[in-house]
C-alpha cells in the first residue's frame, strides 16, 4: 500500500462517528445528557469528533484516538480494531472509502422556517443580524424542515462539501449533514484578505469570533481537530494563523497537539469557554 492510499484509509477510519465506537465497546449513553457516555474507563463527553474522559482527565479527537483510549491499545492495533468492528465491509481502501465517504446529502432548504432560525441565532446566540442575513443571501446559512440552522461547508471553489447542523428548538442538538467531508472544505466567515485566520470548533463560534475580531477570517474545523487536510493551504498564505479552540481541557489539549505539529500556529483562547460564550457575555 503506498503512502497516499494509506493516508486515505486512515482518514476514513478517523471519520467514523464516535457513537459507533462507543456502542461497539458496550458503552451506555447517559439518560440525562446525550453528550455523555458511561464506559469501563469512566464517563466520556463527546463533542463532535473530540472526547474527554472526566475520570482520567484525558481527551483526544478522532476515531483512532478514541479506540486507543477505550481499548488501551497502541495506534496500529486501534486501526485494525476499527477495521474489524466498525467497518462492515472487507477492509480494502475502496470499501472503506465507500462506507465512510458517503454521497453528500444536504438538507432541503426551506424558506418558511428561516425567520425562526435567524431569530434564534440573533436572540439566543447574540449573532449580529446583518452577518446572518449576508450568510443567508450567499447560501452559506439556511433552515431545514426540522428548524435546524444549516451552515454549509465549501471547498476552495465554493462547491458544497458538507454542512454543520445546529438545532434551534428547546433541546440542544448538533450534527453533520449525511456524507459531509470535513477534510474537503469548511465553513468560513470574514474578509478574503484578513489580518489573521482563527480556527474555531463550530460555525457558531466562527461567526462569534468574527464579530469580536472583524478583521479576522474565522474558520470552523467542525470539532477540534489537529490536522484538517486543508490547513497546510492556509499556512502557505503567510498570514498569521491562530488556534481558537474552546478554553477547556480538551480544546487546550487539541490546540497543543496542533501547535506541536505546526509550530507557526499560535494559541488564541476565548475569554470564556468558547467564542459564543465570550460574545454573549458582553452587555
Amino acid at each position: 500500500m503506498n503512502r497516499s492510499a494509506r493516508g486515505e484509509q486512515l482518514e476514513s477510519l478517523r471519520n467514523i462517528e464516535p457513537q459507533q465506537i462507543l456502542r461497539a465497546v458496550g458503552a451506555k449513553p447517559d439518560p440525562h445528557d446525550s453528550a455523555k457516555w458511561r464506559t469501563e474507563r469512566g464517563v466520556l463527553t463527546i463533542n463532535g469528533a473530540k472526547f474527554f474522559n472526566w475520570n482520567e482527565n484525558a481527551g483526544g479527537g478522532g476515531a483512532i484516538d478514541l479506540a486507543m483510549h477505550l481499548k488501551s491499545i497502541p495506534f496500529k492495533q486501534a486501526v485494525e480494531w476499527l477495521k474489524e468492528h466498525c467497518i462492515n465491509q472487507p477492509t480494502t481502501i475502496s470499501s472503506i472509502t465507500a462506507h465512510v465517504g458517503r454521497t453528500l446529502r444536504l438538507p432541503l432548504p426551506l424558506t418558511p422556517p428561516l425567520p425562526t432560525v435567524l431569530r434564534y441565532l440573533e436572540q439566543q446566540r447574540r449573532l449580529p443580524k446583518q452577518a446572518l442575513l449576508e450568510l443567508a443571501a450567499s447560501g452559506d446559512l439556511y433552515a431545514d424542515r426540522k428548524l435546524n440552522a444549516v451552515f454549509v461547508m465549501r471547498n476552495r471553489v465554493r462547491a458544497p462539501v458538507g454542512a454543520e447542523l445546529r438545532g434551534t428548538g428547546t433541546i440542544p442538538w448538533r450534527g453533520m449533514a449525511a456524507g459531509s467531508n470535513k477534510n474537503h472544505g469548511c465553513f468560513a466567515i470574514g474578509p478574503r484578505r484578513p489580518n489573521a485566520f482563527v480556527l474555531c470548533e463550530s460555525a457558531i463560534d466562527a461567526i462569534s469570533c468574527h464579530t469580536i475580531r472583524p478583521q479576522c477570517r474565522c474558520i470552523s474545523t467542525a470539532g477540534a481537530r489537529v490536522n484538517p487536510s486543508w490547513l497546510p493551504q492556509i499556512l502557505e498564505s503567510n498570514i498569521p494563523v491562530y488556534c481558537g479552540f474552546d478554553n477547556d481541557p480538551t480544546g487546550n489539549a487539541m490546540a497543543d497537539a496542533m501547535i506541536e505539529q505546526y509550530p507557526v500556529i499560535q494559541r488564541l483562547r476565548p475569554a470564556k469557554h468558547d467564542w459564543n460564550d465570550a460574545l454573549t457575555a458582553n452587555p
